[in-house]
């Protein structure tokens, strides 16, 4: 199949596609080994959603008990914790902890060997809505080979967001936020990184997503680059969108974050209000991380 054409599939799935959020038991020889370090939630289990905390949307989207295993290897283990609407969440922890593993498994790209990933909000049984509701933003973006204009245009009208003026208008106003405008007829494959990434936030604001995933989006740009990437996130919680991202950036977290869910080998260690996670570290794992020192 040609490249162009499966690029194409690729991103019309991630616009209109169901994301998976089913459960299925672990099969037989799949279960993890016991691990020295104990899970936060299998300390106390995951709060039960009270009527007023669900929103008239998708959230809150509860993590419960989640277990992900490839080849008898356990990558997640046990890993429970609730995203309400409104909060800016950020993801820390090592390399390999499972940060980019449990965003594509929030976001239904992939599947849990057991346990749940499900939305609690008023419409988050409805699995169209679901899918509409969220969207996800990678380190490397995949943009198609079109200008940045029919970049933004494509996604529109996958999601049935129609044609003349309005639309235009609307894909006008995203180039805009972002601050791409004179990029708009340029080839989207030839921005640097940090405008592709200013492209791909600018696609995603103009879906109106109630929750958006990031995974490491300043990963590789220089700090102005970042600062205008956290502007733009910034904006977009500010026009109510719930973020939750992962970084290694450990000033960017304490700039953005309001809440820290902390990750180590496949184990959720914290869950904390991101003032008492910097302040007062409750893991010997999370105090070496946040000193910079290398843990096992």
């Amino acid at each position: 199949m040609h490249t162009g054409l499966v690029c194409r599939w690729w991103m019309v799935m991630q616009i209109i596609r169901f994301p998976g959020s089913g459960r299925r038991r672990a099969r037989a020889g799949e279960a993890e080994q016991p691990g020295e370090l104990v899970p936060l939630e299998k300390r106390r289990g995951p709060r039960a959603v009270k009527p007023e905390e669900r929103s008239a949307g998708i959230l809150p989207l509860v993590v419960d008990d989640v277990h992900y295993i490839v080849n008898r290897t356990a990558l997640l283990r046990g890993v429970s914790f609730r995203l309400p609407a409104g909060r800016r969440t950020v993801l820390l922890g090592y390399n390999g902890a499972g940060k980019s593993l449990l965003l594509r498994l929030c976001h239904g790209l992939l599947a849990p060997t057991s346990g749940q990933v499900r939305w609690e909000g008023a419409l988050g049984g409805q699995a169209l809505h679901v899918a509409r509701a969220q969207a996800m933003v990678f380190q490397r973006p995949v943009l198609l080979r079109r200008s940045v204009r029919e970049n933004l245009l494509f996604a529109l009208r996958a999601r049935g967001g129609g044609r003349g003026r309005a639309i235009m208008q609307r894909v006008d106003e995203a180039l805009a936020l972002a601050g791409v405008e004179h990029l708009a007829e340029r080839p989207a494959r030839a921005l640097s990184g940090g405008e592709q990434q200013k492209l791909a936030l600018a696609r995603a604001w103009l879906l109106q997503p109630e929750v958006l995933f990031l995974d490491e989006p300043t990963a590789s740009l220089d700090p102005a680059a970042t600062l205008e990437l956290e502007a733009l996130m910034m904006r977009l919680h500010e026009g109510g969108c719930t973020l939750l991202f992962s970084t290694h950036d450990m000033a960017q977290a304490r700039r953005l974050a309001q809440h820290v869910l902390f990750m180590h080998n496949g184990l959720l260690l914290e869950d904390a209000p991101a003032e008492a996670f910097f302040q007062r570290p409750e893991t010997p794992e999370a105090r070496a991380f946040l000193a910079g020192e290398l843990m096992p």
